[in-house]
């Protein structure tokens, strides 16, 4: 039996998708009928439940990669494909603590927070206060909250955290705050950072080298979906291209040694 306050989701056979906490006494209105929350306290996750209209709704646990979807947002949020190779790569996992800068809408702060676990921490710095606010109310949503520390503030000016185990830059010029990665991250620790331009990419290149972070990555990630039919099976028309360049590195203690084909100097 589902458990009251446990979050659900309903997906109708025609893609409608809606996730909610479940409350005695609450409802759920869509365009295609009305479901009583009381109803569903009462069913089991895999079972077809109806709306007052007679419309069939799947319910099931909602996964990390719908939740992450169906953020409520004022900005782009980071696509699931891309927050998925982010936590491989930079190691993220079980009772870390982890700092973000560039909170947004609080997408990847979810699915850090999901990852680190009820006894790790997820640190985020935003500079502006109404996408914090969102951001809070996200996390709040999916009983998250405990597991993060909002802070307020430009982190170029400096910030508390040191021997952190991951470090993630959501930010326009991230190159500018390397000193700042370099001096919170442990020795060996992880660097991520998405932008969205080649130039961008180049210009945190340059700045890694310099604050010697060693094995540099680049990469974007690209998804296409195919039609799930099996006597005509094809790719969808449409696909999930270039969403942003991942930047991976990690901080070492002996100088970086530039490599002889590479020029080094800004033209």
């Amino acid at each position: 039996m589902i458990e009251n306050g446990e979050l659900v989701q309903l997906m109708s056979k025609r893609g409608d998708s809606y996730i909610f906490r479940l409350t005695p006494g609450e409802t759920l209105n869509t365009h295609r009928g009305v479901i009583r929350h009381d109803d569903l306290l009462t069913q089991s996750f895999g079972t077809y439940v109806e709306s007052h209209l007679g419309n069939e709704f799947l319910l099931v646990k909602p996964s990390l990669h719908d939740i992450l979807l169906n953020t409520r947002r004022n900005t782009t949020i980071m696509y699931p494909k891309d927050i998925g190779f982010l936590l491989l790569n930079m190691n993220i996992g079980y009772g870390q603590h982890v700092v973000e800068a560039g909170t947004g809408s609080g997408a990847l702060t979810t699915a850090l927070a999901w990852a680190v676990g009820p006894h790790g921490h997820v640190t985020t710095y935003e500079v502006r206060q109404s996408m914090q606010d969102l951001a809070r109310k996200n996390l709040a949503h999916l009983g998250l909250e405990t597991r993060v520390t909002f802070k307020l503030g430009d982190i170029g000016e400096g910030i508390e955290e040191r021997d952190v185990d991951a470090f993630f830059l959501d930010v326009r010029t991230p190159e500018a705050y390397i000193p700042i990665v370099r001096q919170a991250l442990k020795p060996g620790g992880f660097f991520g950072s998405l932008v969205p331009t080649t130039n961008q990419v180049s210009d945190l290149l340059y700045a890694l080298n310099e604050h010697n972070f060693a094995f540099a990555t680049v990469c974007e990630v690209l998804l296409r979906y195919y039609k799930p039919a099996p006597g005509r099976l094809r790719p969808h028309d449409r696909m999930v291209a270039h969403t942003g360049f991942l930047i991976f590195a990690r901080p070492i203690l002996a100088p970086v040694n530039p490599s002889p084909n590479d020029d080094m100097e800004k033209s």
